[in-house]
């Protein structure tokens, strides 16, 4: 489900220059990067890639989604982790992503922290824009 401009309660800024190969910065000064393909896609490996970038707001923003349904469960969640793996490579299309969430809940059994991220993929607005889009697999570490 969509949301209307309106709506909008922040909007983050990004300007990308040359691409994959180049420099992202946000407007407001926080993030300034050099970008550049990695090894594997034949680029130096000198710089960030957009995968890492959408790893890192993934996983952040599934952590916020892990604490807000943790929060309703009365489940505590201290100590917790989410990493994301995204990968890219080519499909019939040219390029597509896979990602994996990985969570780590050191105070809940697994058969909760299962339930946890399950619930937490259905309110996590990054899972929410990528369903149907790409694969996504969740794990408990």
């Amino acid at each position: 489900m969509s949301i209307q401009k309106s709506e909008v309660l922040y909007t983050a800024v990004a300007t990308a220059e040359n691409g994959r190969d180049g420099r992202v910065s946000t407007d407001d000064g926080q993030l300034d990067v050099v970008v550049n393909p990695p090894k594997e896609m034949g680029g130096s490996g000198a710089g960030t890639n957009p995968e890492q970038l959408f790893a890192a707001g993934y996983s952040a923003c599934f952590q916020g989604a892990l604490g807000v349904v943790a929060r309703n469960e009365k489940a505590d969640i201290s100590g917790s982790t989410v990493t994301a793996h995204v990968g890219i490579g080519k499909n019939d299309d040219g390029f597509g992503i896979y990602v994996e969430i990985t969570a780590t809940i050191p105070n809940v059994d697994r058969a909760t922290a299962q339930d946890l991220i399950e619930k937490a993929h259905q309110v996590c607005p990054y899972s929410k824009a990528t369903r149907g889009n790409i694969t996504v697999n969740l794990a408990v570490a």
